[in-house]
This record gives C-alpha cells, sequence and structure tokens, in this order.
C-alpha cells in the first residue's frame, strides 16, 4: 500500500509542516475568543493585583506621601482587629443562616413545583420574581414596604389582626440581623428552587415507579431516592449560596447602614476604605474575602464537573 502525499510529508521526522494547519486551525478558533479574555483581564485581574500590591502598604488616602511598605501587617490587624473579627464572625452567621434556612424552604417549593397541577406554570413564575429583582430594589422593598413601623405590611396585618391596640415593633431596630436574613432569604430562596427543581426533574421516573410498586411510601421514597439523587444539587446550591452571602453588601447597608451588630465583611471593607481611608487596611481585607470566594468557587466548580459527569455517564 502507498502513502499519500501528505501521510508521506507527516512520516517525515523533522518536518512540522503537517502540524502548521492544526495549529493555525486551533489559532483561528481561539482568536475571536482573545479580546474577551484582554478585556476579562483589565477589568478583573489588574485591579486585584493592584488591590494586593496596595494592602503590603500603610497607606491612609488623607496623607498620601506617608505611605511606607507594611508586609503583612494590615493582614495580621485584620485577623487580630476586635471590630473586623466581629465582622467575620456576622458573615459567617449571616451565610449560614441565609443558606441553609433559603436551601430547606427551596426544596419544600421545588418538592410542590415537581408535581402536576393546574397554574403550575404560573405559580412557577411568581416564585421565581424575587431572584429576578435587583438586590438594592429588594432591600428596599424589605426595608420600607414591609418592616416600617408606621406603614409597613407586617404593622398592617398585626392591627388588622389584634386592633389599634396591638403592639407596632420596630422590626429593623429590635431584630436588625433577623430583618436583613430575612430579605436575602426572600430573594435566595428560588435560586435555590430552581437549582433542586432541575435535580428532582433528571430523576429516573422507572426507578421511583419500581419503587412504589414494591410498597414505598412517600416518605421511603423521598429519604431513600429522592435525597440521594439531590446530594450534588444540594451541595452545589449551598456553595454557590454562600459565594454569594459572603461577599453582600446591598441588604447590610441598605436595611440597617451596618450598624446594630449587622456589619459583615464586606461593609467593614466598605467602612475602613471610604470613612477612615486607611487604604492598605482595607486591601487587606478585601484579598482575605477574594481569596475565602475562590476557595468555595473552587469547590463548588468541582461540583459542578461531577454533574455534569455524572449526566454523561447516565
Amino acid at each position: 500500500m502507498t502513502l499519500t502525499t501528505e501521510a508521506r510529508v507527516a512520516a517525515v521526522p523533522g518536518r512540522p509542516a503537517a502540524r502548521r494547519p492544526d495549529r493555525l486551525r486551533a489559532w483561528a478558533t481561539r482568536a475571536p475568543l482573545l479580546p474577551a479574555l484582554i478585556f476579562m483581564i483589565v477589568v478583573t485581574q489588574l485591579p486585584f493585583v493592584a488591590t494586593l500590591v496596595i494592602s503590603f502598604f500603610d497607606w491612609n488616602a488623607l496623607y498620601p506621601e506617608d505611605r511606607s511598605f507594611a508586609g503583612f501587617a494590615n493582614y495580621g490587624e485584620v485577623l487580630s482587629d476586635p471590630d473586623l473579627r466581629k465582622s467575620v464572625w456576622t458573615t459567617i452567621l449571616l451565610t449560614v443562616t441565609v443558606v441553609l434556612v433559603s436551601l430547606l424552604l427551596g426544596l419544600l417549593l421545588a418538592l410542590l413545583l415537581d408535581r402536576r397541577f393546574r397554574g403550575r406554570a404560573a405559580v412557577r413564575t411568581m416564585l421565581i420574581a424575587p431572584f429576578l429583582l435587583v438586590p438594592i430594589a429588594a432591600a428596599l422593598l424589605w426595608k420600607h414596604v414591609l418592616f416600617n413601623p408606621e406603614y409597613g405590611l407586617f404593622n398592617g396585618i398585626l392591627t388588622a389582626i389584634g386592633g389599634e391596640g396591638a403592639a407596632q415593633p420596630d422590626w429593623i431596630s429590635e431584630m436588625p440581623l433577623m430583618a436583613v436574613e430575612a430579605a436575602l432569604i426572600w430573594q435566595w430562596t428560588p435560586f435555590m428552587m430552581l437549582i433542586l427543581l432541575a435535580g428532582l426533574q433528571s430523576r429516573d421516573p422507572q426507578l421511583v415507579e419500581a419503587a412504589r410498586m414494591d410498597g414505598a411510601g412517600d416518605w421511603q421514597v423521598f429519604v431513600h431516592i429522592t435525597l440521594p439523587h439531590l446530594r450534588r444539587y444540594l451541595e452545589l446550591g449551598v456553595l454557590l449560596g454562600s459565594i454569594y452571602i459572603v461577599q453582600n453588601f446591598d441588604a447590610v447597608f441598605t436595611i440597617t447602614s451596618g450598624g446594630l451588630g449587622t456589619a459583615n465583611l464586606p461593609y467593614t471593607i466598605y467602612q475602613t476604605f471610604y470613612q477612615a481611608h486607611e487604604n492598605g487596611l482595607a486591601s487587606a481585607a478585601g484579598v482575605i474575602v477574594v481569596i475565602g470566594s475562590i476557595i468555595l468557587a473552587t469547590f463548588a466548580l468541582r461540583v459542578v464537573s461531577s454533574l455534569f459527569r455524572e449526566e454523561v455517564s447516565r
């Protein structure tokens, strides 16, 4: 059997001519992505590098000429300052509460929407609506329409039930952290619901039908089939929700302005940078938040890739 001309060229050692078309084709397919890649690097990576450099300096914006190299002193102050430590604890408490409660409510709503009933499409659209709102608009809605002690909906309901002598609590002043958590839970429950609903609809219906034919009830099907199947989706919801809530600024700034013990780490960074003008200290705190978010995002990407692998293997 005789070789073709291209095969002979490719077979001759030291002649990369056959590889050139492949390389050119590869570069041709990647070239349209280069502007987006360059734009992403300029917009995201260069500011982060600048923030990282500033975090190693003792730099107050009010005295720009007095800046000096401080090494890791800013990071040590971030980790040792009582107010910053308190903001870290507030961030953890806020994140855990919002993610777990919204995940539980999202699971209940997903189980509801997984059933067929009249008007399911309309109900699903209405349940998704909170997640589509701009975060600052959602926070303003809760602050003025629901929580306001004079004309808010919650106190209006209490007045309608108990009369004019009913208690009129100031929700934000009396339970500030819970007020922020309620607004975030309301907004993020639809997100969890969508993820879990996708997981429910990817179940093997034959497996569920076989379990019911063997006498399994709804609770047994849920515990032994549905929950194990939803494990990856639950993990994904927890990770993606945590990435956002850790960085949340809108609800804290709008509802409580960081007061009454609700200042999380992003709001504390804002105070340090814009009020105390401590550029180096604020940059160090920001780098810590970014590192934490990257760690969470890494786990989220692993969960997503495992989900894809499971779907492909089916």
